[in-house]
């Protein structure tokens, strides 16, 4: 079978899954969840802010716990282990894919996707703490676990934990490999097989350092990243705010405009934003919960507010300042694609002659997407330690891993999109299913943080609260 065929196969198949299941799948479940936690995601934002700094700044963060301190993944280190695996390629060449062909209206949807979204996410990282469980190093937990505890259907748990390995260990790390060689050989010219040898050797250095190293690697490393983007974005827009307005009218006349509608390109608009938004906040998709699982907190909703925060980080401050820099350049229909037109958008921002752009993309999206790789490797080896945990078989993992990242690195690009795309619509769709039966506990304890918060406590949960799934809640005994 030659590999056009094998190209036009997955195209087809990931069109139906992501075009239309998904998106459709997506909205009605944030709507739903928006309604049910009565927009936790927009009435509990300074409560996001205060645990988030809380917990940064606690170096004795797991005073509420029994969990040995030198082994606790304290909130903040989770929030930076899930922002991680958010922060990368979809940031920088996902959102300028999804103006490349959906349009500016695509950063819209983006927007939609991630305000809604985000009550998914509080509902699935609740839901992960609430049934975690502890592990040799750390808590363990995420949809795998969920699913088991909470609905007692290991088949469906298993489906979960082979879809999102498949999906982060392998599909997404070839489409975060693949575009650090295109940067890299864009800018300095660096040939891909070189840039694929060094990241499979940088990939397995880290990963068998165990979920401790992760986290350490993501939180410097990230933070430090994001600002320093941002700041570039802040820039370009203040060098070019006489065209803010332009771009921002762009943006809604695309995303509603009666001559766009009649030409197809609102639809356009919808579902590249909404494919691109998830594959970046990654908001109901079931990855993040894997990581909101390891953090030792007093009540699982101060997870899931952290988690809800992070994929407003992600769409409202990354996505945005990558659409407005793409924007504000005008360049964005002469042709180009991915992330070389982020970078030949901050190079037309600043002038093309200085080549900003090119030189700070690449490191950016070096460093993005490269702890975007060590967070996905995670995720895939918690849920293989679900199905069957075998020091061997993990070892299997992490070099396979290290193979798709080289991989990835010198194959198409459409290609790895495509296989990411399928992936990632069957592992959202499993979730989603899951959490829908089980988002009435997230109301629940959210029900009962609010009150202990009410009678002036720092809240505090213990599994007898809902007696119901107390022997599925050993933690919290």
């Amino acid at each position: 079978m030659s590999s056009t065929t094998i190209q036009d196969i997955v195209t087809a198949i990931s069109g139906v899954l992501t075009d239309y299941v998904m998106v459709i799948a997506l909205l009605l479940s944030a709507i739903f969840f928006t309604i049910a936690t009565r927009g936790v995601q927009f009435r509990m934002i300074t409560e996001m802010f205060r645990l988030l700094v809380k917990s940064g700044s606690s170096s004795n963060y797991n005073r509420d716990t029994s969990e040995p301190s030198n082994s606790a993944i304290s909130s903040f280190q989770a929030f930076a282990l899930s922002i991680a695996s958010r922060v990368g390629t979809g940031n920088l060449a996902g959102v300028a894919t999804a103006i490349a062909l959906g349009g500016p209206g695509a950063v819209f949807w983006m927007w939609i996707i991630a305000l809604l979204g985000a009550a998914s996410a509080f509902v699935e990282s609740t839901l992960a703490q609430l049934f975690k469980i502890k592990g040799e190093k750390s808590f363990m937990g995420g949809p795998a676990y969920y699913i088991l505890k909470g609905l007692h259907k290991r088949w469906w748990a298993i489906t979960f934990a082979i879809l999102i390995t498949l999906t982060f260990g392998f599909a997404f790390n070839s489409v975060q490999s693949n575009t650090i060689s295109d940067a890299l050989e864009s800018s300095f010219a660096i040939p891909r097989e070189v840039t694929a040898i060094v990241l499979g050797l940088m990939t397995l250095s880290i990963i068998w350092g165990g979920i401790q190293r992760v986290s350490r690697f993501s939180q410097i490393v990230v933070p430090v990243m994001a600002i320093a983007y941002i700041v570039i974005a802040f820039v370009i827009v203040c060098i070019n705010i006489h065209r803010f307005p332009e771009v921002m009218h762009l943006i809604i006349s695309n995303a509603f405009g009666f001559d766009e509608a009649i030409g197809g390109s609102v639809g356009a608009a919808m579902v590249m934003g909404i494919k691109r938004g998830l594959f970046s906040n990654e908001a109901g998709e079931g990855s993040t919960p894997n990581a909101a699982a390891t953090a030792s907190v007093s009540h699982p909703v101060k997870q899931g507010l952290i988690q809800t925060l992070g994929v407003y980080t992600d769409t409202m401050l990354i996505c945005t300042a990558t659409a407005f820099i793409i924007l504000c350049s005008g360049i964005f229909m002469d042709g180009h694609d991915g992330i070389i037109l982020t970078q030949k958008a901050i190079d037309a921002g600043f002038g093309s002659s200085y080549r900003i752009g090119s030189t700070f993309v690449s490191v950016a999206i070096f460093f993005f997407a490269f702890t975007s790789i060590i967070a996905n490797y995670y995720y895939g080896e918690t849920n293989i330690r679900f199905i069957y945990d075998n020091p061997t078989l993990i070892n299997i993992y992490r070099f396979l891993v290290s193979v798709v990242v080289y991989a990835g690195a010198v194959m198409s690009l459409d290609l790895a999109w495509g296989f990411a795309d399928i992936t990632m619509a069957l592992m959202t769709l499993c979730n989603l299913a899951a959490i829908l039966f089980l988002g009435k506990y997230a109301v629940r304890l959210l029900n009962d943080y609010r009150s202990q918060k009410r009678a002036g406590l720092d809240p505090i949960y213990h599994s007898s609260t809902i007696p119901e799934i107390a022997d599925e809640t050993e933690c919290w005994k």
